[in-house]
């Protein structure tokens, strides 16, 4: 029996409390019975039946009190309902206390029979003892759950006043310091904050459980966010964790990703400065992707960038300038932003000078096509490490323009590792793409060539040189997501091509960090893959950025399927079956196989690419395929037709 009560003294009291009542409730019960069953009235009273039967009915009701009373102790308590949190009650806890109020009135119905009867020389209505068990259950439910419709009734009243007045429902999670922020946060009205009001703080540490802050109810257990949010009503939830680790995060996010409110967050520590543990930002797609954290081996990198000088081609763009970012940390001689696009190079230039004002950073304008400008780079600061970054990457605008493409992903990066050579850098690393990969379109085939590149010159110089693969990057400049972003605040329709497509995707910060990875552990000549995790549909990610944005998906915002544009494939590959290998420099970097090519005839083949691109446009397909000989569109896109109807 000990098992079945809590341990604290004022869970001590709550029992026995809860005991006094049930007495209580049977005892009335078994009097409201009685004068239901005679008509209304109370036997004795005016009105009433005579004394005879006055006297067996009190005697009757007086003995069987004293019998029920204890039996429905013990019977409550075999079925644990002094143990049993009732706010979580469910249909299956009603279902118990039918049962349990069942085998009390059959005992009392038993006992009746054999012993009050005889006692008391009567005999009492079966159908009575029927309408006190009605009216006990009745009590017994209301007792432990009328509570919860009142509560409902308060919060679905005062939900009606929120609406009205336009103000969100909050829930937050965590409460720390940051959470205790957010609350006060919300009850000042601060800028950021305004036209909120907390309702409930949830937090995992049980010692917090039905505790307050600023007057806002702490519960625990986190795992109860989507039963709490719709419980509660809850408009926005604010996650006010910054210290909280990924694996802690993806758990949060998990949870509260099944609801449908809008999410909030304090951003990670790392990214809060002094006093900051109230700025709040959108939840991102990229937080809900549920990873593990990453864990990079800082000194292989730092050997081969500390005081070094390190030029980024494409440095403005947005793995470029993320790399830029990682680079700044490792304390490098010069950082070389080397991009066409003026402006993010130099908001970039301006951000990096305000971080590491000792860092000597440079940018430099130019295009990878012009040999000259490049060259004029390598001459005046004969960078020691080379990330090749600058790409045209846009799949159907490379398919209008298949000469475009080649000029600049191929022979941009032949001009780049040239210099390279030529001016003795000490590593290349280029920047490939899951496209690469039995390529469909032309951007995907140009830039098979350039990881083609990588292998020729690995044979024929001493330049340490590399190719990194991975897919696609969130949020980076003409990705999927900021198209998502624009057409919902744009109130839709999101437009997705296939409800199929999947695509492999990583954070920018991941792929940059893994870039720098492969780079301080690899060998000269291999292609590393990058471990993207498991596909994601777009279809879902769509939903989920809508959910996010806080609108119902094709209610408040339609999402539209317009085909699969040209060169684009229904899922993507990030190894050819000739690559594969068990070897890994990392858990999360593979290395493929890597076969010696012919020289000479790579060579003949890129200057027959090179004419094609810059003078006779008609055979530029035909010389992509005598390259890349897998590069098969029209089969694809007859696959992916079958597919589709499939």
């Amino acid at each position: 029996m000990s098992r079945l009560f809590l341990s604290t003294n004022e869970n001590k009291r709550k029992v026995i409390l809860y005991m006094l009542l049930d007495v209580f409730f049977i005892v009335f019960s078994l009097l409201a019975a009685i004068c239901l069953w005679y008509g209304g009235t109370i036997p004795g009273l005016p009105g009433g039946v005579g004394k005879v039967i006055d006297t067996q009915i009190w005697n009757w009701f007086l003995y069987s009190s004293l019998f029920i009373s204890p039996i429905c102790i013990l019977v409550y308590s075999i079925f644990h309902f002094y143990s049993n949190l009732w706010k979580y009650a469910t249909i299956e806890d009603i279902f118990k206390i039918v049962l349990a109020d069942t085998v009390v009135f059959i005992l009392l119905y038993l006992i009746d029979g054999i012993f009050v009867s005889k006692l008391l020389l009567t005999t009492i209505s079966k159908r009575m003892l029927l309408v006190a068990w009605i009216v006990d259950i009745i009590l017994f439910v209301f007792s432990r759950s009328g509570y919860r419709f009142i509560k409902r009734l308060f919060i679905n009243l005062e939900k009606i006043v929120s609406k009205k007045a336009g103000i969100k429902r909050v829930l937050v999670v965590g409460a720390g310091y940051a959470g205790y922020n957010v609350v006060r946060s919300i009850s000042t009205a601060e800028k950021g904050y305004e036209n909120r009001t907390s309702v409930l703080i949830v937090d995992d540490d049980p010692q917090k459980n039905n505790t307050q802050i600023m007057g806002v109810r702490v519960t625990h257990n986190i795992e109860n966010i989507p039963r709490l949010a719709e419980e509660y009503n809850i408009d926005e939830i604010i996650v006010a964790i910054p210290s909280a680790t990924n694996k802690q995060l993806n758990r949060i996010m998990s949870f509260c990703s099944k609801t449908e409110c809008v999410l909030k967050m304090i951003p990670p520590i790392s990214d809060i400065s002094d006093g900051g543990y109230h700025v709040l930002r959108d939840v991102d797609i990229a937080d809900l992707l549920f990873r593990e954290e990453i864990e990079i081996d800082t000194k292989s990198i730092s050997d081969y960038l500390t005081g070094k000088t390190v030029l980024v081609t494409g440095g403005g763009g947005s793995i470029g300038s993320e790399l830029c970012r990682q680079i700044a940390k490792f304390s490098p001689d010069t950082l070389i932003i080397f991009d066409i696009y003026e402006n993010n190079a130099y908001e970039l230039f301006t951000e990096l000078k305000a971080k590491y004002p000792t860092l000597k950073v440079e940018v430099r304008i130019g295009s990878v096509r012009d040999i000259d400008s490049i060259r004029t780079v390598f001459e005046i600061y004969k960078p020691q490490v080379v990330f090749h970054a600058a790409a045209h990457k846009h799949v159907p605008l490379m398919e209008v323009v298949p000469e475009e493409a080649v000029k600049n992903n191929v022979f941009g990066t032949l001009n780049v590792v040239k210099c390279a050579d030529e001016y003795k850098s000490e590593r290349f690393v280029l920047l490939s793409t899951d496209k690469a990969v039995n390529p469909t379109n032309v951007m995907g085939a140009t830039k098979r060539i350039t990881e083609l590149i990588v292998r020729y010159y690995a044979q024929k110089s001493d330049l340490k040189i590399m190719a990194v693969r991975f897919g696609n990057v969130l949020g980076s400049n003409g990705s999927v997501i900021p198209l998502f972003k624009e057409q919902i605040r744009n109130g839709g329709p999101v437009t997705v091509t296939d409800p199929k497509i999947t695509r492999y995707f990583m954070t920018i910060p991941e792929a940059s960090r893994l870039v720098l990875q492969a780079a301080g552990l690899g060998s000269t000549g291999n292609t590393f893959v990058l471990d993207m995790g498991e596909p994601v549909k777009i279809d879902k990610l769509a939903r989920t950025l809508i959910k996010l944005s806080g609108f119902v998906p094709d209610v408040d915002i339609k999402i539209e399927y317009t085909g699969l544009r040209p060169g684009e494939k229904l899922y993507e590959e990030l190894i050819l079956e000739e690559e594969k290998s068990d070897l890994q420099i990392h858990n999360k970097i593979f290395v493929t196989k890597s076969t010696p090519i012919d020289t000479q005839m790579f060579e003949k083949q890129l200057d027959s690419l090179k004419n094609a691109a810059f003078k006779d446009h008609d055979r530029i397909i035909d010389c992509i395929k005598e390259l890349v000989p897998n590069f098969k569109p029209e089969e694809y896109n007859e696959l992916s037709r079958v597919e589709k109807n499939s």
